[in-house]
């Protein structure tokens, strides 16, 4: 009878969310931080450190926008969900069909990864993804130029004759007759 209640116990599936993973995540940092200015203060204490803070520079670090750098950051995060907003509607209410499938099969592939996947994930593969893509285009362009230099220049054509001086030209004119 136990073989049959531990078999039949529901499968549950562990999952944190984004609050856990960033606390836990923010937690990580602490204890590194903590660690480094507790070793900074004690050989303060020691007298082989001249007192500095070992996140003198962060600290220091001016992270404040200007009127004017939060305006323009505003003005395109405005643009970018007006944007957004006109494309999701323009596909929703199926203003060219093509794109219209497209989009539905996107949105039915994306049933099946979120079946598969949770938000974390998610996350974690668009970070690697964010930082991994402009590596590897830095790569690939490097690979490709010489190609594309090759293919932007004009074929070698022979060089037309030169054409005779006009007293030459009379010349061979005068034989000619």
């Amino acid at each position: 009878d136990a073989s049959k209640t531990l078999s039949s116990k529901p499968k549950t599936e562990a999952s944190l969310s984004a609050i856990t993973v960033l606390s836990h995540i923010c937690l990580g940092v602490m204890c590194v931080t903590f660690s480094l200015r507790f070793y900074y203060k004690l050989l303060e204490l020691l007298r082989f450190n001249p007192g500095m803070h070992p996140f003198q520079s962060q600290l220091d670090y001016d992270s404040s926008l200007t009127d004017k750098d939060t305006v323009m950051l505003v003005e395109e995060l405005v643009l970018l969900i007006a944007f957004a907003v006109t494309e999701v509607k323009r596909l929703l209410f199926i203003e060219s069909l093509i794109d219209s499938i497209k989009f539905v099969i996107l949105l039915y592939l994306l049933t099946y990864v979120g079946v598969l996947t949770n938000g974390l994930t998610l996350v974690i593969t668009a970070v690697i993804a964010l930082f991994s893509f402009p590596l590897l285009y830095k790569k690939q362009q490097v690979r490709l130029r010489p190609k594309t230099r090759d293919t932007m220049r004009p074929s070698p054509v022979s060089a037309p004759a030169p054409k005779p001086a006009p007293a030459a030209a009379a010349k061979q004119k005068a034989k000619s007759k």
